[in-house]
């Protein structure tokens, strides 16, 4: 995939997580359709009534003005009943999904089609039964008026937003198991890496970056403070074409910003260009606050280690002595894991975008191996220092992300440097000789795993 089809795949995913995210849009469309349908049915009710076949017709609502009025407000206050324990029982799966697990994973919840469909069936058959109520007439100047096929359909939804109400209970019951909020994570995660980060490929490596001169450095800053969301690297390709610089942001997406503090250089692409450094950087500032998104939170658009963040609190979590449930942890790292190895067959290296002319105009700053690797692995070895199997899952994180790397040699000192400070928490712990065996064989598969070599475990 080009890096012009990645831009353009991250620029859709930016939208759409900005829409998936917000628990009204699609309960707002369903109001606004059931609206329009409570309006026009009962108009057309009669004509629609004679091309119907004749059979069909006994089917229908056969009832008077009352009975009407009757079937509709029992499908109304039952309807805004059951929605409000929907909106409690979410409520109450966010509370329990931020305490015991991570007030990061409150967004995958919020982004839950199943949540926004189940609102939109009940908001919709609340909204539909409250507008034909307003039709039905027992008025003995004009006659009664008792839209049969849309009180029949009112029924109808009064069903389908029953059934919707039993299966939002078996999603929820699913959706609160770890097993389930681990496995969205890692899959969103993934998705976000393989839709940003092009895949590595040994036979036609990209020159490095270019580095900004020691002279003639524009810092540019944060216009605000916030997570870095995204970058909009087109506008910042198009603003240093028509300035004649190369921009560099030098914070990725997912870091913390303050308003005021440098986030960004950029310098003359030509050294020899007359240029008015105060004005230019104005002009570049203005440019920078319009491509790069600030916001309160963090998200997974471009934020290849959002994910990471998310498994890694997981794994905290479930160490602390209030929880204290390692098989949890050991069942996060392993996600933690597979997720390392398919950022590993990525590309990390700052990203470039290039002029019409093939030269290089934006260097946009990525998270490279060694972070990722070292936020999977810090929190878990402090904290699961006293668990043997949690350390044993560790050794084994490196070891598969070692030999995923078997093939780039120059990537694997970062695995190395956390075996050692691995072996040196170990070393400090009060394990029996079992134990300290066991540990000491799978710190010497990951050297083996280092060498192109896959041990047999014990």
């Amino acid at each position: 995939m080009t890096t012009l089809q990645l831009a353009r795949l991250t620029r859709g995913r930016a939208v759409a997580d900005g829409l998936r995210t917000q628990l009204w849009p699609m309960p707002a469309a369903a109001i606004v359709l059931a609206i329009a349908l409570g309006a026009v049915m009962p108009v057309y009710d009669n004509q629609l009534l004679r091309l119907m076949p004749a059979g069909l017709g006994s089917y229908l609502f056969g009832g008077g003005p009352e009975a009407a009025r009757s079937v509709l407000q029992a499908i109304a206050g039952s309807l805004i009943t059951v929605t409000s324990l929907t909106f409690s029982l979410t409520i109450v799966t966010l509370q329990l999904a931020s305490g015991q697990y991570s007030p990061r994973l409150l967004r995958t919840f919020a982004r839950d089609r199943v949540v926004h469909a189940t609102l939109a069936v009940l908001l919709a058959t609340f909204t539909y039964a409250l507008t034909v109520l307003r039709t039905v007439r027992d008025d003995r100047s004009t006659g009664a008026f008792v839209p049969r096929l849309s009180v029949t359909t009112a029924y109808l939804l009064a069903l389908v937003s029953v059934l919707a109400v039993a299966g939002f209970l078996a999603h929820l019951a699913r959706k609160i198991r770890v097993e389930s909020m681990l496995r969205d994570v890692h899959a969103e995660a993934v998705e976000t890496v393989r839709q940003t980060v092009r895949t590595r490929d040994g036979s036609q490596r990209s020159a490095d970056p270019p580095a900004p001169p020691h002279r003639g450095t524009l810092i540019l800053c944060a216009p605000t403070s916030g997570f870095v969301t995204s970058v909009n690297d087109r506008k910042l390709l198009a603003a240093a074409v028509r300035t004649g610089t190369v921009i560099r942001v030098d914070r990725a997406p997912g870091a913390s910003v303050v308003a005021g503090t440098p986030v960004a250089t950029a310098w003359r692409l030509e050294s020899g260009e007359d240029h008015d450094d105060d004005g230019l950087r104005d002009v570049l500032h203005g440019e920078l606050a319009e491509a790069l998104g600030i916001g309160f939170e963090r998200t997974s658009t471009q934020d290849i280690a959002f994910g990471l963040r998310q498994l890694t609190d997981v794994v905290a979590k479930a160490l602390s002595p209030g929880i204290n449930d390692p098989t949890t942890a050991v069942h996060a790292l392993g996600h933690s894991s597979a997720l390392l190895c398919e950022a590993a067959r990525h590309d990390l290296r700052p990203a470039t975008r290039h002029d019409d002319a093939g030269r290089v105009r934006v260097v946009l700053a990525r998270p490279d191996l060694a972070g990722l690797l070292d936020l999977a692995v810090s929190q878990p070895r402090r904290y699961g220092a006293a668990h043997p199997e949690v350390l044993i899952r560790l050794f084994d994180l490196l070891r598969e992300l070692a030999w995923v790397l078997r093939d780039d040699r120059a990537q694997l000192a970062p695995v190395a440097a956390q075996l050692a400070r691995l072996r040196a928490t170990v070393a400090g712990q009060d394990f029996d000789e079992v134990e300290r065996a066991k540990l000491s064989r799978r710190a010497d598969s990951v050297d083996a795993a280092l060498e192109g070599r896959w041990p047999a475990d014990d």
